[in-house]
């Protein structure tokens, strides 16, 4: 009975451990690029990272798109920092 909990336990924090998104490493548009961490485009409150301008033009035509693909792969796309407030 002990072995099968203690199985059970580890299966636990191993499907935990995976529910956790992984940063975003590539290019949403050029499947498998590296992503360059200079270019990026925020939309929807996200920063969506790729990797060249082309694919900046890309993602700004549809943000949407982009987000909901990276993150149905398991991504967990950085906050995109506010805009500070005019006075």
């Amino acid at each position: 009975m002990k072995k099968i909990l203690m199985i059970a336990a580890l299966l636990a924090s191993v499907s935990l451990a995976l529910a956790e998104g992984k940063p975003q490493t590539t290019c949403p548009v050029m499947k498998g690029s590296p992503v360059n961490k200079s270019l990026y485009v925020d939309a929807e409150g996200y920063r969506i990272y790729v990797c060249c301008g082309g694919c900046v033009r890309e993602v700004q035509a549809n943000p949407a798109k982009y987000v909901a693909e990276l993150q149905a792969e398991g991504v967990e796309l950085e906050k995109a920092p506010e805009a500070p407030q005019a006075e």
